[in-house]
């Protein structure tokens, strides 16, 4: 909440900056009611008029500071915002009231709608102190960045002109500076107003929509199959896809969370160039125009899917706070080298304040020997036998003060020319300063290669580690099923060994029941031929013995003496052969 409050003092810092002032240089309360109503129509806050009134209650007589305004900003108004408001009417209506006091259209190649898309860029890439300015650095950062969406070169020799140029009291750009630099032409030569329109739109789109890429493509529908071009617009969190790319008609939304995943794949049904967008509840099939805009858009996405698992912000606000962090440390070593040159040079003052003094005691010494001279001449020569050995004691004196003088200038020769080395080490270490902010662009520059290269690495990592654990789960199904035919296979054996077993015993008790048969048999046929016989006696003494036989199933024929040994067809057919035999008598 914190960064959504600094971005909404900078577009409401414009406008109360707008707001008409009295005498005394303070806003009147009419204003701010207006100003503060407006505020929360568009933040969507519930607004409170009585507020106002209990904040400036002892101010009824007369207009109140802007100074007074900021606690009831925070307190009524930004403490109760949520991110539920649309920015772009806010950053609209802050603009609307500050634009017509500040903006001298007459002097512009641009529309007031790329005016206004230029002050929204403005604050985005402004520094968080007011008055608000843009650095140089942000001003050659979005510079580069409209000249690339131009399809144009860079032109650094002409930019660093410019920043020769540019006013050494000042830190930066105001937004209305910025604006007349873009509006005027000055970097945009050869370009025609459409051109420069759609470079402001495409990074507006950028840094202040969080676009990450957008354009046409082919999407199979999910009900009807059918394949129909639409404008798609890739967020950090969010494709939205449109009928056209005014972005009136939406269609849909494909929502992304870091269980999404992208996949390539093959022309099929007379569509090539084709990728899978998958998500939680649902797949999209899309069709990109070539394979280079098919490449894009998978590695665009697979981007901003990594993104979503690291938590990480989108590139253009982490590089915007990379560069932040850089200037404060650029700015901390030129503060940290400027205190070592005030130190050198206090050291320096104070060693000039020596040497200073010690030329006036060389100038007062000199002034003494002058005068004692002058008055050694003068008694000279009425003291010369009686003090000669004072003279000589005196032009000894006088040597060693000659000594001393030389020792002392040479002294001072060398400290010269130490100062001189200071600074010479002063301007080597400005030009360590400089080569050490191109090393680190440069370093820049190749930390940005690397980590794309890195993030390419990890996504074809990711892909073969994909592939990997998919052999590893075939692997492993193989081997659980092979285990399982192993052990089918082990119990249809022992069903084999035991059906075997149990035949193996069917054989030997059939065996046992055939030898008993074949006894059985034999038996038979003895008591058959025994039978035989006797059927033949009988037969040829009929009436006197009949062989006991199995009875038959029919009723038994009942005589005088009990149960027949005979059943009625056996005493018919007997009674036929009697009457053939007495017929052939």
């Amino acid at each position: 909440m914190g960064g959504l409050k600094d971005e909404l003092l900078k577009a409401i810092w414009h406008a109360f900056t707008a707001l008409d002032l009295d005498h005394s240089g303070k806003v009147s309360k009419s204003q701010l009611k207006v100003l503060s109503h407006n505020l929360c129509t568009v933040l969507k806050v519930p607004h409170d008029p009585v507020a106002l009134e209990e904040h400036f209650r002892d101010d009824d007589e007369g207009p109140v500071s802007n100074q007074g305004y900021m606690p009831y900003l925070n307190k009524f108004i930004l403490e109760k915002v949520q991110d539920n408001f649309d920015k772009i009417e806010f950053n609209r209506m802050c603009w609307t009231l500050c634009v017509k006091k500040n903006l001298a259209k007459s002097l512009l190649l641009i529309t007031e709608d790329d005016a206004f898309k230029v002050w929204v860029i403005f604050n985005f890439l402004s520094e968080d102190k007011y008055p608000l300015i843009i650095v140089p650095e942000e001003i050659e950062y979005l510079l580069k960045k409209l000249t690339e969406a131009m399809g144009g070169g860079w032109q650094q020799e002409q930019f660093e002109n410019y920043k020769i140029n540019f006013d050494d009291s000042k830190d930066g750009l105001s937004v209305w500076e910025l604006i007349e630099l873009i509006g005027n032409g000055q970097f945009s030569k050869g370009m025609d107003r459409q051109t420069v329109s759609m470079a402001i739109n495409e990074v507006f789109d950028e840094l202040i929509l969080d676009v990450l890429k957008q354009g046409y493509m082919m999407k199979k529908g999910h009900r009807r199959k059918n394949w129909t071009e639409r404008w798609f617009v890739l967020k950090p969190n969010i494709i939205s896809y449109y009928v056209s790319e005014d972005l009136k008609d939406k269609k849909g939304d494909i929502l992304l969370d870091e269980n999404c995943c992208v996949e390539s794949l093959p022309d099929k049904d007379g569509k090539k160039c084709l990728f899978l967008i998958k998500c939680f509840d649902k797949t999209f099939e899309i069709s990109a125009s070539d394979k280079k805009k098919k490449q894009e858009w998978i590695q665009a996405i697979h981007s901003t899917i990594h993104l979503l698992k690291l938590g990480s912000p989108p590139p253009h606000k982490e590089a915007r706070q990379r560069r932040k962090e850089l200037r404060k440390k650029v700015l901390a070593e030129q503060e940290e080298l400027e205190r070592q040159m005030k130190e050198l040079q206090v050291a320096n003052e104070n060693k000039q304040q020596e040497l200073e003094t010690v030329r006036k005691k060389l100038e007062e010494a000199a002034s003494r020997a002058a005068e004692e001279e002058k008055k050694r001449l003068q008694t000279q020569v009425e003291l010369q036998a009686r003090f000669s050995t004072e003279l000589e004691r005196e032009k000894l004196i006088r040597q060693q003060m000659e000594e001393q003088v030389a020792q002392k200038s040479s002294e001072l020769e060398q400290y010269l020319q130490r100062v001189r080395e200071l600074e010479d080490m002063y301007l080597k270490l400005q030009e360590a300063l400089e080569d050490e902010r191109q090393a680190r662009q440069d370093e820049e520059t190749v930390r940005k290669l690397q980590a794309r290269l890195l993030e390419e690495e990890s996504s074809k990592r990711a892909e073969l580690e994909k592939w990997h654990l998919e052999q590893q789960q075939a692997i492993r199904t193989t081997e659980a099923e092979k285990q399982e035919l192993e052990n089918q296979r082990a119990v249809k054996e022992q069903a084999l060994q035991e059906a075997v077993e149990q035949l193996q015993q069917l054989e030997l008790e059939r065996k046992q029941a055939l030898e008993q048969y074949e006894g059985v048999k034999k038996k038979l046929e003895m008591a058959t031929n025994k039978t035989k016989s006797w059927k033949d006696r009988v037969a040829q003494h009929e009436g006197l013995i009949r062989l006991i036989e199995p009875g038959s199933k029919n009723p038994h024929l009942i005589t005088n003496w009990g149960p027949a040994a005979f059943t009625q067809a056996e005493l018919e057919e007997r009674e036929k052969s009697w009457k053939g035999k007495k017929a052939t008598e």
